[in-house]
């Protein structure tokens, strides 16, 4: 079974990644990591400074690399609200008693 540090393995050498490079995709998603960090992660499990790789590491780089890749998500507009948004005409809508707001009159 691959650990998380075999699949930041793999995507290092796929990308081509340095530690620098690790190190800035890893501030894209606000989560600082100094060089020996980074290469604690590389080392062999039997290694005295080797380090696991957690699963909010590897989730930070991997949000980090969609960064890295697309750019920075853009900001979303909130929609104003124009005027009534009701699919009914507004002779049609109900008060809470039952009555029609047009004419006051009731339904039942």
């Amino acid at each position: 079974m691959l650990t998380n540090n075999d699949i930041l393995k793999k995507l290092r050498v796929a990308l081509q990644l340095r530690d620098e490079d690790i190190m800035r995709i890893l501030a894209h998603a606000q989560f600082k990591a100094t060089k020996p960090e980074v290469n604690a992660l590389f080392r062999n499990e039997d290694h005295p400074n080797y380090k696991p790789c957690g699963d909010q590491l590897l989730r930070n780089f991997l949000n980090g690399l969609v960064v890295e890749l697309r750019g920075p998500m853009p900001d979303k507009e909130i929609p104003k609200e124009k005027g009534n948004t009701h699919k009914l005409p507004p002779k049609e809508l109900k008060t809470s008693s039952g009555k029609n707001q047009a004419d006051g009159k009731s339904k039942h």
